[in-house]
């Protein structure tokens, strides 16, 4: 299935770069049908997924001209077929030019698609706090909570900027720092993930710093991981840092922190339910997932807030939207059932040194204690 996926896919940027060189040629005015020019374009066609497999933003570049060429193309035809008095009214003959001759330059989906990529870029460059607030009658005590999620460390982002982050985050004194998973990818090398969890370990944190894998940290994707899995636990857990893996710890007198395994862990999981199956369901439960999956059955063993990763809110557009539609829960805060679910962008993106949709983050949640007059929170 899964080559099969990518035949698809292959096929599909190969048919897209044919019809835009011959969408190219037309704004160039040179003829597209020329038996020549057809064998040059399927040429171009190949050598473009060659490039892509070297450079993967060559793909996306591709796809965002195709993109804004296609929706141009799209946009002229409305309009001929919606405003035909533009065409037929003497008067408006010169605007009529003028639009032919935008139109003809094929100057601005490509602009379009340059002024995306730029504001892509520079958005990478940017990492904000997201917060929120959850109360609940469990909790006698007020918690801020610090979510860091999906670094993939000294591969899209300059490492520099997740220092000054880090520096934001102890000014903060938070009482948990959660460590969501992909933390490090196949492209960090045994040096970086050193230097990583060294700078994880230095944040600041009253009840310590939590740690749950994602699907990418344990490097299952590359066929020549550059550190092993104990080499990994063992980095990790010499930095102070505690690994939750399919496993639950008790923090003060009302919270219950639970970590879960990937669920696209080989290995699979344990269930919520055999995982909590010790756990005092009269406190506060909050767990941590890479990914916000199996939400509904959380709700129903009685988790009061779940914090997870792993879409990047999409992170190139329109990716995000298709998540959504697709019923991902793509970003921001859901009620599952009276279970909060609350889901980041992460620290940044992956695969491309851009993001053109969402924004790079880290969560900090206030974890509120309910007054007895259940309304109002105590001071």
């Amino acid at each position: 299935m899964f080559r099969l996926l990518l035949g698809a896919m292959v096929f599909a940027l190969m048919a897209g770069m044919y019809w835009l060189t011959g969408r190219l040629l037309f704004f160039c005015r040179i003829d597209r049908k020329h038996a020549g020019l057809r064998l040059l374009r399927a040429g171009l066609s190949v050598l473009f997924i060659v490039l892509c497999r070297r450079w993967r933003m060559a793909g996306l570049i591709g796809v965002y001209l195709m993109g804004a060429y296609a929706l141009f193309d799209t946009l002229a035809f409305i309009i001929r077929r919606s405003v035909p008095v533009l065409y037929r009214a003497g008067g408006q003959r010169e605007g009529r030019r003028i639009c032919s001759r935008i139109y003809r330059s094929g100057i601005v989906p490509a602009f379009a698609a340059g002024i995306l990529l730029v504001y892509g870029y520079f958005n990478m460059l940017h990492i904000v706090s997201a917060e929120y607030t959850v109360t609940s009658d469990k909790l006698q005590s007020d918690y801020t909570v610090v979510l860091l999620t999906d670094t993939h460390y000294d591969t899209i982002q300059s490492p520099e900027l997740l220092k000054k982050t880090a520096g934001e985050i102890n000014h903060l004194h938070p009482d948990l720092v959660v460590l969501g998973g992909d933390m490090v990818e196949e492209g960090t090398s045994k040096q970086s993930i050193e230097e990583a969890f060294r700078l994880f370990g230095s944040l600041e944190s009253r009840y310590g710093i939590f740690y749950i894998y994602g699907n990418h940290d344990r490097q299952l994707y590359t066929a020549s991981p550059a550190y092993t899995q104990t080499e990994l636990a063992e980095t990790i857990e010499s930095n102070g840092i505690a690994i939750l893996d399919d496993k639950w710890i008790s923090i003060g007198e009302d919270l219950v922190l639970a970590g879960r395994q990937d669920a696209s862990y080989p290995s699979g999981r344990v269930s919520l339910a055999t995982l909590l199956q010790d756990a005092d369901r009269q406190r506060f439960i909050l767990a941590v997932d890479h990914q916000p999956v199996e939400t509904e059955e959380n709700a129903a063993q009685g988790v009061d807030l779940e914090l997870c990763g792993h879409t990047h809110a999409g992170q190139i557009f329109p990716v995000g939207y298709i998540n959504i539609l697709m019923g991902t829960l793509n970003y921001g805060e859901y009620d599952m059932d009276g279970s909060k679910v609350i889901v980041s962008s992460g620290v940044t993106g992956w695969g491309f040194p851009v993001r053109t949709q969402g924004r790079c983050e880290y969560v900090v949640v206030h974890l509120k204690k309910v007054c007895n007059s259940g309304v109002s929170l105590c001071g």
